[in-house]
């Protein structure tokens, strides 16, 4: 899935001249954390997060009147605050890219550019979404995990397995375990009530499942007959 498939359309932009006020009131209205900031011509020149205007808003400590703090607040203006040197993304980013970006940067939201033209932005929270739909992530579902050896055919295995006893495979993907080269951790999804079946159908073939968490993972390690 590409982020053009689910970024928001519906942009909230500003002006670098509006206050902190405006800006803090548009966030609240809009029920965002993130404002983009654009010029006159419509072009991206920042962003601000809620974060940012809460920590530039005035501390209820302040020996300031309301008035004399409102005064004060919409001499700020967002173009003070805001981020200047933007990460963007294209529509044809993918999601797995964009949420590597989020990641590496440690950032929560990416404006989208077709060209030089602002077109949206996705959120952590939206390709957090996407990816727990990939995983089949839900209540009618149950996670297990197969630890094996990393050679051509070992995917095929597992599934072939599931296949001959009519399971559907709801998700499947896999990652390297950090503290024993050349082992992947394969997690499959089918549905809770053929999750007994799987389990026993696996295993008599001699792989040996995971369904909850160990700390141990010695005894699951594939063994070398297989």
């Amino acid at each position: 899935m590409y982020i053009g498939q689910i970024m928001r359309t519906n942009l909230v932009t500003v002006l670098p001249e509006a206050s902190l006020v405006e800006a803090r009131d548009l966030i609240t209205e809009h029920r965002i954390e993130h404002l983009l900031i654009v010029d006159r011509q419509g072009l991206l020149v920042g962003v601000v997060s809620d974060r940012d205007v809460k920590l530039n808003w005035a501390s209820p400590a302040t020996s300031l009147s309301i008035h004399e703090l409102n005064y004060l607040l919409q001499k700020v203006e967002v173009g003070m605050i805001m981020v200047k040197t933007v990460i963007t993304v294209a529509p044809d980013t993918t999601i797995e890219r964009a949420a590597y970006i989020m990641q590496t940067h440690k950032i929560s939201s990416l404006p989208v550019m077709q060209g030089s033209k602002l077109v949206g932005i996705v959120t952590r929270t939206d390709v957090m979404a996407v990816l727990l739909q990939a995983i089949g992530m839900s209540d009618e579902s149950v996670r297990l995990g197969v630890l094996v050896d990393d050679r051509p055919g070992r995917l095929a295995a597992v599934t072939t397995i599931l296949k001959e006893q009519g399971i559907n495979i709801q998700s499947f993907f896999c990652w390297p375990v950090p503290q024993y080269p050349n082992v992947s951790h394969l997690v499959i999804r089918v549905d809770r009530q053929e999750g007994d079946k799987a389990v026993t159908a696996l295993e008599a073939e001699g792989f040996k499942v995971l369904r909850r968490y160990e700390r141990d993972l010695q005894p699951f390690l594939p063994s070398a007959e297989l």
